[in-house]
């Protein structure tokens, strides 16, 4: 993903794979104006008279839509409506993340098509490191090359946590050179971060990204009941933020389900609502097994390629398997 011109248009689809450079690419957007944020799922009606009302006190108006996919058709209907005279003054930005290789929702391109821009937002494998040496600029943030290589090779391709790594290198390392030894030292152990990936892609249903994620895990001798821990970690937080109001705003969600970012909130709320309650609680019967399986001698590779299978599949059709020993 190349650094991106000033919008010329009022009104912008950004669809992709990653919601939080979908809200990063929003943002930059609306710079340095502060958008009303609604998400597609929580939409009550008239949010879109902010955006054509002026504000008494002249304060820049924006209108942030994540989670578009989620929109009911009269939330559709609304911004169709506004949508044949947008005020040119007051950007609008609908995001939608879609699946590995899926393309741009066919209704919502339809929904701006001759009124605004539609864009893919999106890093490619080969220019992650750019990416990488670009976002630590933003951040007055002196990063090798190598560096940025290395927290790939350690945290995985997953742009939030590394983005987050950056902030950690910065604190921890002030006015420093950040080499790739600075960031073996900082994240010694952490390789296991690769699992924040497998997560996102197992949970998110997208089943073939998922298994070659857990293949990369398990290829680089990844520990079977390390892997499988952090499944049943991000399987805790989802329990427990499925558990919560569907409408509570992101920081609040946070704060309740435990989490420590706001953009935890965004993501896993996401994955949460692809399931129902039973089949997170199914999902947690084959993790229990599969963790009795490890400890009785069973093997890595299959024990959680059954366990990936199920939680991106359909966990209601795969039966719990006979309990070991």
């Amino acid at each position: 993903m190349t650094p991106k011109k000033a919008p010329t248009h009022p009104v912008h689809l950004l669809w992709g794979e990653d919601e939080f450079l979908l809200r990063d690419r929003a943002l930059e957007i609306f710079a340095p104006a502060r958008p009303r944020e609604v998400d597609g799922a929580e939409w009550q009606g008239g949010e879109t008279a902010d955006l054509s009302t002026p504000s008494l006190f002249g304060e820049p108006r924006a209108l942030l839509v994540s989670n578009a996919r989620e929109l009911t058709e009269e939330a559709v209907r609304e911004l169709r409506r506004y949508l044949e005279a947008p005020d040119p003054e007051a950007p609008l930005v609908i995001t939608a993340r879609v699946g590995e290789r899926a393309r741009a929702p066919a209704a919502l391109v339809k929904l701006v098509d001759g009124v605004g821009a539609v864009e893919e937002v999106r890093i490619q494998r080969r220019d992650l490191a750019g990416w990488i040496q670009r976002r630590a600029g933003t951040k007055e943030l002196a990063l090798a090359p190598d560096a940025a290589v290395a927290l790939v090779e350690t945290l995985g391709e997953n742009p939030a946590a590394i983005d987050q790594a950056l902030d950690q290198v910065r604190s921890a390392f002030p006015g420093e050179r950040i080499t790739a030894d600075v960031v073996a030292r900082q994240f010694r152990g952490l390789g296991q971060q690769h699992i924040w990936d497998l997560c996102d892609r197992a949970f998110g249903r997208d089943l073939p990204g998922a298994m070659r994620s857990l293949r990369t895990l398990m290829e680089s001798r990844g520990e079977g009941l390390m892997i499988l821990g952090g499944i049943a970690a991000r399987l805790r937080d989802l329990l427990r933020v499925r558990a919560l109001p569907e409408r509570l705003p992101p920081a609040e969600l946070a704060r309740r389900a435990g989490l420590r970012f706001e953009w935890q909130a965004r993501r896993y709320r996401d994955q949460a609502r692809r399931y129902e309650l039973e089949e997170l609680v199914r999902i947690h019967e084959h993790v229990a097994w599969a963790d009795r399986a490890l400890k009785s001698g069973a093997t890595d590779d299959v024990v959680l390629p059954m366990v990936v299978m199920t939680i991106a599949g359909d966990p209601m059709a795969v039966p719990v398997p006979e309990p070991v020993g």
